[in-house]
Parts: structure tokens; sequence; C-alpha cells
């Protein structure tokens, strides 16, 4: 029964050897759709990016008279935990070239913690807001952005989770073979990005 055990690690092993050799000599088109995803994603916010500074050019008093003003404290701290969290989710890939399956699975871990820590601060922005979806123009544009990020978050997340509990399959996840690691590190940063634009334009110099 153990002897049987080994053979199949090793097959595991073998096989993952092989993939990475042909993904060594040959693009991952995997990889190719995972960016092309990405610029098709970034393309909405960037129309979301762009109403907003429409509006604000256009309009003679942004935000609209009587439009509280923001909260910096909680953006400033959900800014501070996203973007380490990326520095933080590199640690994972980082173990994960040298084979250390226990270092992935500590760092990652840690991003999605960090990350249900974003979303606990914006759902804390939420429910203290002052004003409703419909009270304004800028709250429109506010919940829009802030929610439609969001979920990308809680999607980010996921993908931590889905890569956590792949890597409990011994063998899963190789210093040569690590497409869903890669993949979720790659939409974690392009997330990270996306939040530094959208705080400066909404938080900052609203």
């Amino acid at each position: 029964m153990q002897s049987s055990t080994v053979d199949s690690k090793s097959q595991i092993a073998i096989a993952s050897e092989q993939e990475a050799a042909e993904h060594h000599e040959h693009p991952d088109l995997r990889m190719i759709g995972v960016y092309v995803f990405l610029l098709a994603d970034s393309m909405t916010f960037l129309g979301f990016f762009s109403a907003l500074l429409i509006y604000r050019a256009i309009i003679p008093v942004w935000p609209p008279e009587g439009t509280p003003e923001l909260e910096l404290l909680i953006p400033i701290l959900n800014t501070s935990i996203l973007v380490a969290s990326s520095f933080v989710m590199h640690r994972g890939q980082t173990a994960l070239k040298n084979n250390d399956i226990k270092g992935l699975q500590t760092w990652f871990a840690i991003t999605a913690v960090m990350g249900a820590l974003f979303l606990s601060g914006q759902a804390y922005e939420y429910f203290h807001a002052e004003f409703g979806l419909t009270t304004n123009l800028f709250a429109s544009c506010f919940y829009v952005l802030t929610g439609f990020h969001g979920l990308h978050v809680m999607t980010g997340v996921l993908l931590i989770l889905s890569v956590l509990w792949r890597s409990r399959e011994e063998g899963h996840y190789t210093s040569g073979s690590h497409f869903g690691v890669e993949a979720a590190e790659i939409y974690w940063h392009f997330v990270d990005v996306i939040w530094l634009v959208l705080f400066v334009l909404v938080y900052v110099i609203n």
C-alpha cells in the first residue's frame, strides 16, 4: 500500500516536471489568457474612471453641495493593507520556487486574511457613510467604483483560498508547475494597482 502511494507521488512529480518542460519550450497560453482578461477588465475600470473625471470637469461644484466629506482613516488603512498584501503574497511564490509548500501556504493564508480585513474595512465604511447610493452623482460613483473593486478583492480572496485548497495535494504545485499560484498573484497585483488609482481619484482629489 505504501509502495503504491510512493509510486503515485512519483508519477505526479514526473508529470509536473514534464509540464514545466513544455511550458519552458512554449508560451503558456493560460497565462496569455489571464493577461488578456485583465486587459479587458482594466477597460471597464478605465470607463468608470473616465466617467468620474468627466463629471468632475463639467459639473461646476464637485462633489455636489451637501455631500459629506469622506473620512480618510479607513481608506488609508485599507490602502496600507492592500499594498502590503502584494509583498506578502510575493513571498509565497518565492517560497514555492524553492519548493517550500508550507511557506506558500503560510504567506497565501496571510494574504487572504489581509484581503478579508480590507473588505471588512470597506463594509465598515459603507455602514457609517452619511450618504446613500442615490444621494447624488458623486455618491453613485463612489459606491459603483468601490463596490466593483470590492467584488474584485473578494474574487481574489477566493482564488487564494482555491490555491490553498489545491496545495494540500502533494505535488500539485512545484517550482516548475505553478500556473494557479502565478495567476492568483498577477490578479492580486492588478487589484492592488487599480485600488491605488481609485484611492487617488475618489479620496484624494475629489
